[in-house]
């Protein structure tokens, strides 16, 4: 009788997921193939950006931008952080993540942020979004290279897509908080001085909101590096396949070394994102 019952309550959910996906296939090829070009544009611009600068000259750049933002104790570790990465031969790789990152990032950002006002804007709008960020918030990582391998197939393109899917929420939730947190005094002061809609947005509760969608902006630049060894398994490369590489020949040195890499530009991502949400240092 239970047997039964399940087999009178199964729903195929699995199989109209496939149907969805070759419906997709099937129509929006197009659309899909032209946004896979943009997408890959931008990350093959910005990987040939970093690559085309020499380390010699890039490392310097970044220490320099660490001091000055962050503090000379930060620039002593930026600069202990770039020999070591030169030192285990891992430049290029830790070039090749930091544009997929970077890459990711804008992206994700060009979304999240509009639609983090237009949340914060229209609560009709928030009703809609937040159960979606909900999804893709708590949905396995792993997942999301399935669609992006089917679509897109291997490379760069479909890890820079799977990493934006992973990386956008915080920038749209901390976006619509911030400026739902901008106090009433604030905004019935804008529109006693006459700002219309959008001066009031730009003018005061963007401004007014600006440590919160900086945060936002931080926590997303850091899930879209943390997405980089899992994005390796659908060919993203950079330092995600050098920690692939050790799994799979269990070198534990070489997963190590990919590993510190990471650490490294997670660090030096981390401090000089957070440094434009707060007043920079002078020591």
């Amino acid at each position: 009788m239970a047997t039964n019952f399940r087999e009178l309550i199964q729903i195929p959910i699995g199989a109209w997921v496939e149907s969805g996906v070759d419906w997709v296939q099937n129509n929006l090829a197009g659309p899909l193939d032209g946004f896979a070009a943009g997408v890959g544009f931008l990350a093959d611009g910005l990987e040939g950006l970093l690559l085309f600068l020499p380390d010699w000259i890039l490392a310097p750049l970044i220490i320099a931008f660490a001091w000055w933002r962050v503090g000379w104790r930060f620039g002593v570790f930026a600069t202990i952080a770039m020999v070591l990465i030169a030192a285990m031969g891992l430049w290029r790789e830790t070039m090749q993540t930091l544009a997929l990152v970077i890459g990711a990032s804008i992206i994700a950002l060009a979304a999240g942020l509009p639609l983090g006002i237009a949340m914060a804007r229209r609560d009709g709008v928030a009703t809609v979004v937040r159960p979606v960020l909900d999804f893709m918030q708590t949905m396995p990582p792993f997942v999301y290279l399935i669609p992006a391998a089917i679509f897109f197939g291997l490379g760069k393109v479909p890890g820079t897509i799977a990493t934006v899917i992973f990386a956008m929420p915080p920038a749209v939730r901390l976006t619509n908080l911030g400026i739902r947190q901008v106090s009433q005094e604030n905004v019935e002061a804008g529109l006693a001085f006459g700002c219309t809609s959008r001066q009031l947005l730009y003018k005061v509760q963007i401004p007014l909101a600006m440590p919160s969608i900086m945060a936002g902006i931080n926590q997303t630049i850091m899930l879209a590096l943390s997405m980089v060894v899992i994005a390796s398994m659908i060919g993203a490369g950079g330092l995600g396949n050098t920690v692939l590489t050790g799994i799979q020949r269990l070198d534990v040195g070489l997963g190590f070394e990919g590993g510190l890499g990471v650490v490294f530009l997670a660090i030096l991502l981390d401090r000089m994102t957070q440094s434009f949400g707060l007043r920079r240092r002078r020591d």
